[in-house]
């Protein structure tokens, strides 16, 4: 007798939904057990120029502009793909929130994180060969905030970090907004006797009503300034990344003239700014929230990213040339970590050779730098209006 002449015996039993562990629940915020294969991501899978670790998937910060929005649908339909998730893997409900609020409301925590980096980077594997033996960079924290809330109750990020220490002469890149980043001080320190390691502390405005609207749940713009002395006093070099600036809200050169004076006195090493970049999954969220909390602008923004990713060469050049000017005023290197000693010569040259760019101009009063959008857009038109 075979098995169709036999339907009870052979009748395939239901599986029950794999359903993804709950963690912890905090307000409307749900941790959830997540199953990594791997801690570290090559250049190759990511187009970045660095290999890099996440211990989490998602942020509770849920800052408005945020790029990253789009690894929580990414990191979910691969795995279900992968048959190491079911397609019904969230708790009840939770597959009606749309990415981009999943994003910042069901945060994925890597319990295994620890042992999965430390078995990647043990000798001969490929991680090992490029991050320990070639000093290929490695940047912690590139799609999400390795020191968000989650942190302070699964201490994923300490037990990475444990593992790096491990090690000596690593090229080591740590991204935050958190203040909380301070409660690990001393391990930072002792792997910057080690190794080259930066801290790159982001804050796009020292206005603290300004950053609430903006960051609502973020740290105080006061808290990772002290951050950054706090780190600096244990020996670690510590950038600001003004990433992004946002255009109409937060580039007015007083604006920014204010963020550079408090950096610097900060202590930081360098400092770094962008515009905003808004791609899809970011622009659903940014430009909702854009028309509640800034309505005047939201008609400039929709022309000025209507074809693009980020606004007009002439703006990011313009604001490029005001920040490298306020942060030679007050002796901060301006750009990409790359070396302290380097950075601080590069700025002395500057100053000594007398290239202290202008301000934008812009139109006049050149208030923000955000005008250099509309008007630029202008330019093209009366420019092809001109050519017929």
């Amino acid at each position: 007798m075979n098995a169709a002449d036999q339907p009870v015996l052979f009748a395939a039993v239901p599986r029950p939904p794999r359903v993804l562990p709950t963690l912890d629940v905090q307000a409307d915020i749900r941790y959830l057990a997540a199953t990594a294969r791997s801690m570290v991501n090559p250049p190759a899978a990511t187009g970045m120029p660095f290999w890099s670790i996440n211990p989490y998937v998602g942020c509770a910060f849920g800052c408005a502009y945020c790029y990253a929005r789009y690894t929580h649908r990414y990191v979910m339909e691969r795995a279900a793909h992968a048959g190491a998730l079911d397609a019904d893997m969230l708790p009840s409900g939770d597959a009606a929130l749309p990415p981009w609020l999943a994003f910042e409301r069901r945060i994925l925590v890597k319990q295994e994180a620890a042992a999965l980096l430390r078995r990647a980077l043990r000798p001969g594997r490929p991680a090992w060969r490029a991050i320990v033996e070639r000093g290929e960079p490695v940047a912690i924290g590139t799609a999400t905030d390795p020191y968000q809330p989650a942190e302070r109750r699964f201490g994923i990020t300490r037990a990475l970090l444990g593992v790096l220490a491990e090690h000596v002469g690593l090229r080591i890149g740590l991204i935050t907004k958190s203040a909380l980043v301070t409660r690990d001080a001393a391990l930072l320190g002792a792997i910057a006797r080690r190794s080259r390691l930066a801290v790159h502390v982001s804050l796009v405005t020292v206005d603290r009503e300004l950053a609430r609207r903006i960051e609502p749940r973020a740290p105080t713009p006061e808290a990772r300034l002290r951050a950054v002395r706090r780190l600096r006093e244990a020996g670690v070099d510590v950038g600001v990344n003004c990433m992004p600036v946002l255009p109409g809200i937060t580039d007015r050169p007083a604006q920014l003239r204010a963020l550079v004076r408090a950096v610097a006195e900060a202590g930081a090493t360098h400092l770094d700014a962008c515009a905003l970049r808004l791609r899809s999954s970011a622009r659903q969220r940014y430009l909702p929230w854009l028309a509640e909390a800034f309505p005047e602008l939201a008609a400039r923004y929709r022309a000025a990213y209507a074809s693009s990713h980020q606004p007009g060469e002439r703006y990011r050049q313009g604001l490029r040339r005001t920040m490298t000017r306020l942060c030679a005023e007050h002796e901060l290197p301006f750009g990409a970590w790359r070396d302290e000693d380097a950075l601080r010569e590069a700025g002395r040259e500057m100053r000594e050779a007398g290239r202290l760019p202008v301000v934008v101009a812009g139109v006049p009063g050149a208030r923000q730098l955000e005008l250099e959008i509309s008007d630029e857009r202008n330019d093209e038109r009366r420019a092809t209006s001109d050519e017929r």
